[in-house]
């Protein structure tokens, strides 16, 4: 279960959040300023830090330089009203993963999060494979194809690949599938059917992040 800390001096806005993100399955925690905060990050680890920029005493951009330097791995995201939408792309600047702007809409409070752990998830994923690797792999668009047929089938032959890309010779198709096993991507059973191996499937989610990434 994902952990969110939710800070924010105005109660209301502090308890309509947190009511919110516990329906959607996360683990909240509140804290109404950013010296509450500061103190909560430096015991319990979080995911995402929601942070209201305008606090009395610790302002938002305070509390974020503190919070990354107490805990670089979370990711914050800025809550600000529309007249400070500059200050906010100032904050990202300074480390903050993204901002949105009161009066925030819940579907782009949650695709706001759901994408910053994208991010998380894609770069967490990269670290675990070689990334020269990996991006040589996924670089060909032929074998990023291929790659994309295993999300809906686990095993195919040559000719069931050929089909689905619509690529005649099937010589070329040999070639990157040639390419992919010697890459320990794929492997070859005793009946010539092609499927994807662990490493394979760190690969492709690789992929999908990156798609996923690029498409928001």
């Amino acid at each position: 279960m994902k952990k969110i800390l939710v800070i924010d001096d105005d109660d209301g806005v502090r308890t309509t959040l947190s009511d919110l993100l516990r329906c959607k399955g996360y683990y909240i925690c509140e804290a109404f300023s950013g010296k509450d905060a500061i103190e909560m990050v430096k015991s319990e680890d979080f995911d995402i830090v929601l942070l209201d920029l305008m606090m009395p005493r610790m302002d938002g951009i305070d509390t974020l330089r503190e919070l990354r330097r107490l805990s670089p791995k979370t990711r914050v995201i800025m809550i600000t009203a529309f007249a400070t939408v500059e200050n906010a792309v100032d904050a990202i600047k300074k480390g903050a993963s993204d901002y949105i702007s009161k009066p925030f809409k819940t579907n782009e409070l949650l695709v706001t999060i759901k994408r910053v752990l994208e991010e998380v998830r894609f770069e967490e994923g990269i670290k675990k494979l070689d990334l020269d690797y990996a991006l040589d792999t996924l670089s060909n668009p032929v074998r990023r194809k291929i790659m994309e047929l295993f999300c809906s089938k686990t095993n195919m032959r040559l000719t069931e690949i050929t089909k689905k890309l619509n690529i005649e010779d099937h010589t070329k198709i040999l070639f990157h599938l040639k390419a992919l096993k010697e890459k320990g991507i794929i492997e070859q059973d005793e009946e010539k059917s092609y499927s994807l191996t662990e490493e394979g499937e760190k690969t492709l989610n690789c992929l999908k992040a990156l798609k996923n990434y690029f498409s928001t």
